[in-house]
């Protein structure tokens, strides 16, 4: 959140549809209190219907004392942390509106911007808001594992992705409570959510919006949750799209068996067990991706 911030109410701004707010909250004493007066002074400025909804999730310092004196919200708390995803779980599950946003406690994210991406939701089945502004500020520690994680979404997904996880996004809660049941618990929420809808072929449009350094110290651990976003991925893609997954490993055991064939039969004139063992890692792999990519058509399960 910037204090020099200004609000344009375009047209746009001022036809959004009513919608839930949701703010996971953990250990964001510094910064809910400015985020939440900003986005009220924001929303009301704007004549947004809305609800927000902040879930405390376990928080350890005054977050909870501040979040319960602080008036026009829907308080949820966790009785200990359950995670960013679970956060966002409990929000989405008791929101009353149809149209769901959700964003961050810490000030990083331009909240100004809401009402602009509620204007643009009837248009697509979810609004991403992409850090790709003129203004982004985050670690450059972080873009070496992302841009492997996002060049490994867009060949999964087959499809352009400006941002895997941005954390300002809005979508139908009716479309994203399919997806709750293999959506995790962990920072890994909106790069599964991301990954889930467009294999479904669901419309995503992103926003270009700038991003800001935060309030407080970052809860993320780059090694260990860029080793969850991939397992998460990996999951989500082997959940929808199994051929894509598993077919080119199958393509590089039966390359292995090519290989081996050869030196067996120009070099030792004898096929080895090695040249069988990967002919048939090979096939049998082949066989699991056609059979689970069978089964995922015939369920039709989302």
């Amino acid at each position: 959140m910037r204090a020099d911030s200004k609000v344009d109410l375009t047209p746009a701004d001022q036809s959004c549809p009513p919608f839930s707010l949701i703010i996971p909250a953990y250990n964001e004493q510094l910064g809910i209190a400015p985020v939440l007066e900003h986005l009220q002074g924001i929303l009301n400025a704007a004549q947004c219907e809305y609800e927000i909804i902040v879930v405390n999730d376990g928080s350890t310092d005054d977050t909870g004392k501040l979040l319960r004196s602080h008036p026009g919200i829907r308080l949820i708390e966790h009785r200990r942390n359950l995670g960013y995803g679970a956060a966002l779980k409990t929000g989405i599950r008791n929101a009353k509106h149809s149209l769901i946003v959700i964003t961050d406690a810490d000030g990083t994210y331009p909240n100004e911007r809401i009402p602009e991406l509620v204007a643009l939701a009837p248009q697509s089945d979810m609004v991403v808001g992409a850090r790709i502004g003129a203004n982004v500020r985050y670690s450059k520690i972080r873009r070496i594992p992302k841009w492997f994680l996002v060049n490994f979404a867009q060949w999964l997904t087959q499809s352009k992705i400006p941002d895997l996880n941005s954390g300002l996004r809005v979508f139908r809660k009716s479309t994203v409570e399919r997806f709750l049941n293999i959506l995790p618990n962990t920072f890994s929420f909106t790069t599964s959510i991301t990954v889930a809808m467009l294999m479904n072929n669901y419309l995503v449009h992103y926003e270009p919006i700038d991003y800001h350094m935060r309030v407080g110290k970052s809860k993320i651990k780059p090694i260990r949750d860029t080793l969850r976003f991939v397992q998460l991925i990996l999951r989500t893609g082997v959940y929808f799209a199994p051929l894509r997954v598993f077919m080119p490993l199958a393509g590089i055991f039966f390359a292995g068996f090519l290989f081996t064939f050869c030196q067996d039969l120009f070099v030792r004139e004898d096929l080895t067990e090695r040249t069988l063992i990967l002919l048939i890692a090979s096939t049998q792999i082949a066989m699991f991706a056609l059979l689970a990519d069978m089964i995922d058509k015939r369920t039709g399960k989302l």
